[in-house]
């Protein structure tokens, strides 16, 4: 018996609702500060840093994440797996970031955020590697790209124990190197 593969539309659908779900959760985890006004803000701002650190690292994900399952024909067993480790490790996050901004900028705190930031790292990576496997395409973003980002995550667990400012500066320049697009998109046809 043959089987049909699966579309890759239904492997995005579902990558967005859950990305959009923990965007949400994410959301939802801010509190309003106790006192009001500047000071009140002033309070909160660490948080909302976090905040936009983890913001921009799922939206990257989300982003490349588009880019990679636009190069998928047929969504193998490998594929689909792959990408729900990948989701799982995303919803990690909000746990993450929310520990930060109740218990606040820690060593061990930042140590577990930066650990956190290195399982998608890791299960995007297994994820690209399935689906280059079935794809002919060239490849939209580099290897050593990726490689270098978990690094940097990894380099960032015991920078957390000397400095945890350090250890998030780590993780921001993460961000940024993702921030620029990739080279080899292909525009819609």
């Amino acid at each position: 018996m043959i089987t049909k593969g699966l579309s890759p539309v239904r492997l995005e659908a579902i990558s967005d609702g859950v990305i959009a779900v923990i965007l949400t959760i994410m959301v939802l985890e801010l509190k309003v500060p106790g006192p009001d006004g500047l000071a009140g803000l002033q309070a909160v701002l660490p948080t909302i840093l976090l905040y936009l650190l983890t913001f921009i690292q799922i939206g990257i994900y989300w982003v490349n994440h588009h880019y990679l399952v636009d190069e998928v024909e047929t969504v193998t067993h490998g594929i689909l797996w792959a990408n729900l480790v990948f989701l799982f490790c995303l919803s990690l996050f909000p746990f993450a970031t929310d520990w930060i901004g109740v218990k606040g900028l820690s060593s061990f705190t930042t140590a577990f955020y930066a650990a956190v930031s290195i399982f998608p790292g890791l299960a995007y990576m297994a994820l690209w590697f399935q689906i280059r496997q079935q794809s002919a395409a060239p490849a939209h973003a580099s290897w050593g790209k990726q490689i270098a980002s978990v690094s940097l995550y990894l380099a960032a667990i015991p920078v957390a124990y000397v400095q945890p400012a350090a250890s998030l500066t780590l993780i921001g320049i993460v961000a940024v190197l993702w921030l620029l697009p990739p080279k080899h998109v292909h525009p819609p046809e």
